[in-house]
C-alpha cells in the first residue's frame, strides 16, 4: 500500500527508502539532493494506515530514520510533489463542522489543561530557539536580511502602530506569553498593561521580567481566563492566542473583546489563519502539540465579528512571514539539540523537530498564513486612512520616548 502511494505521489526528486530485510525502493526522477530513509515494518504500516498522523509518529518513535538529508528535506520533497487540492464534498464539510465542535470545546478547565500541555514546558527549552525577547509567534520581515531579533522587534512595532497608543491608556494583552509585548508597550509607549495567561510557567517569567525592568507599577500579569477579565480597556491586543480559542468559542471571544473595550477603543488580533474554508486541525498536531487548537478561516472569524456589531477597521494578510520565522526556529532548535535532549529525551527532540518542520511546510506549501485584524466599536475611532500606521512605525522608539516625556 505504501509503495503504491509513494509511486503515485513522488514524481520529482530522489527518494530512496530502505525497508526491513535490506530491500530498497527508489522514487522520483532522480533530480535534486538524494534523500535516504530507513523505514521499519511498524513505521510502514503506521504511515500506510494514516499518513496524516502516522508519518509524525514513525519519525518521533524512530521507526523512520533519515540517513541522508533531514526531516525538513523530506517534507520539502513532499511539498514539491503536492497535487492541487480537490473540492471537498458536502458530507466532508458537514463532518468537519461536527468534529470542530467536539475537538475544540475549550471551556475554562479544558483551555487551562491545553495550555499546560504546551506552554508549561521548560522555559529553558523555549529560550534555546526563540529570540531574546521570547516572542513565540510570527515575526515581521519587511527586509529579508533581518535577524530573528530584528524581525520580532519589527512585529511589535507593527502591531503597536495599529493600536495607536498614547501615554496613560489602559491596555489588555490576551495571551501575553512571557510578557515581551506587554513590557515593550509599557516601557516604550507609557501605557498601563494587564497581561493575562493560563500558563503558570509563562506567568512566573513575565512577572520576574517586570520586576527586573522596574515596570511593576505599569505592567501587571495575571493567571486569568480572558472570559473572566473585567474592563474597560482603551486598547486590547492578542497575539498568537486566537488559535487556541476553538471555533465553538469565536463569538464568545469577540463578544468579550467588545465588552472589554471602551466606546472609542481599538483592538488588534494577530493569528495564524487559513486561506481555505473552515476545516479541522491536523491529527498529529492536535494529538501531540496543540490539543484544542485550530487555525481559523477568515470567513468564520469575520462572521463572529459581525455578530458583535464591531467594525473590522483593517485586515492585513502576512503570507510567508511565519515560514521564515519557523525556519529560523528550526535551525536554532537543531543547533541546540543536544542541550534540549538533556532537558527531555530523544523522542521529544524528534517530536519537536517534526512539529517545527511540518509547521513550516504548512506556510510554504499549505494553506496557512497570518492575519492581523484591527477592530473598533465606533466608526470614527480611527483616522480614515492608514497613514497613521506607517507614520508611527517609521517614527520608531525615539518618538515614543519623547511622547512619554512630554506626558510626564
Amino acid at each position: 500500500m505504501l509503495h503504491a502511494l509513494l509511486k503515485r505521489l513522488i514524481r520529482v526528486g530522489d527518494l530512496q527508502i530502505r525497508l526491513p530485510g535490506g530491500r530498497i525502493q527508489t522514487y522520483g526522477d532522480g533530480t535534486g539532493p538524494k534523500l535516504v530513509v530507513r523505514l521499519s515494518a511498524r513505521g510502514a504500516r503506521r504511515i500506510a494506515a494514516d499518513p496524516t498522523v502516522g508519518l509524525g509518529e514513525a519519525y518521533m518513535n524512530g521507526d523512520l530514520d533519515i540517513e541522508a538529508g533531514d526531516i525538513w528535506e523530506l517534507l520539502n520533497l513532499a511539498g514539491r510533489n503536492k497535487a492541487a487540492p480537490g473540492r471537498r464534498s458536502l458530507a466532508d464539510r458537514l463532518l468537519n463542522t461536527a468534529r470542530r465542535r467536539i475537538e475544540q470545546w475549550n471551556d475554562r478547565t479544558t483551555a487551562r489543561r491545553n495550555v499546560h500541555h504546551h506552554y508549561d514546558l521548560s522555559y529553558d527549552l523555549y529560550r534555546r530557539f526563540l529570540d531574546r525577547d521570547m516572542q513565540y509567534s510570527c515575526a515581521y520581515w519587511p527586509r529579508p536580511d533581518m535577524t530573528l531579533e530584528e524581525a520580532q522587534a519589527a512585529k511589535k512595532t507593527h502591531i503597536a502602530a495599529k493600536l495607536r497608543l498614547e501615554p496613560g491608556l489602559k491596555v489588555l494583552d490576551i495571551g501575553c506569553g512571557w510578557g515581551g509585548l506587554a513590557l515593550e508597550l509599557g516601557a516604550r509607549y507609557g501605557v498601563e498593561v494587564l497581561g493575562v495567561t493560563l500558563s503558570e510557567e509563562q506567568l512566573a517569567v513575565a512577572q520576574r521580567r517586570a520586576r527586573e525592568q522596574g515596570l511593576e507599577d505599569r505592567v501587571r500579569f495575571s493567571l486569568t481566563d480572558f472570559r473572566d477579565v473585567r474592563g474597560p480597556f482603551d486598547r486590547i491586543v492578542s497575539v498568537g492566542m486566537f488559535e487556541h480559542v476553538g471555533a465553538p468559542h469565536f463569538l464568545e471571544f469577540f463578544r468579550d473583546v467588545q465588552r472589554l473595550l471602551t466606546d472609542d477603543g481599538v483592538a488588534v488580533v494577530h493569528s495564524i489563519g487559513r486561506r481555505t474554508p473552515p476545516g479541522i486541525t491536523n491529527g498529529w498536531i492536535r494529538k501531540y502539540i496543540f490539543p484544542g487548537g485550530y487555525i481559523p478561516a477568515i470567513s468564520e472569524t469575520l462572521s463572529a465579528v459581525e455578530e458583535t456589531g464591531m467594525w473590522a477597521t483593517d485586515i492585513e494578510i502576512l503570507r510567508l512571514h511565519y515560514a521564515e520565522t519557523l525556519r529560523r526556529w528550526r535551525l536554532r532548535f537543531w543547533s541546540e539539540r543536544e542541550e534540549i535532549k538533556r532537558l527531555y529525551d530523544e523522542r521529544f527532540c524528534r517530536m519537536w523537530e517534526f512539529y517545527l518542520a511540518c509547521s513550516e511546510y504548512g506556510f510554504v506549501y499549505g494553506d496557512n498564513m497570518n492575519f492581523q485584524l484591527q477592530l473598533a466599536k465606533r466608526v470614527d475611532a480611527l483616522p480614515m486612512s492608514r497613514d497613521y500606521m506607517v507614520d508611527e512605525e517609521r517614527a520608531g522608539p525615539a518618538a515614543s520616548r519623547a511622547q512619554i516625556q512630554a506626558a510626564e
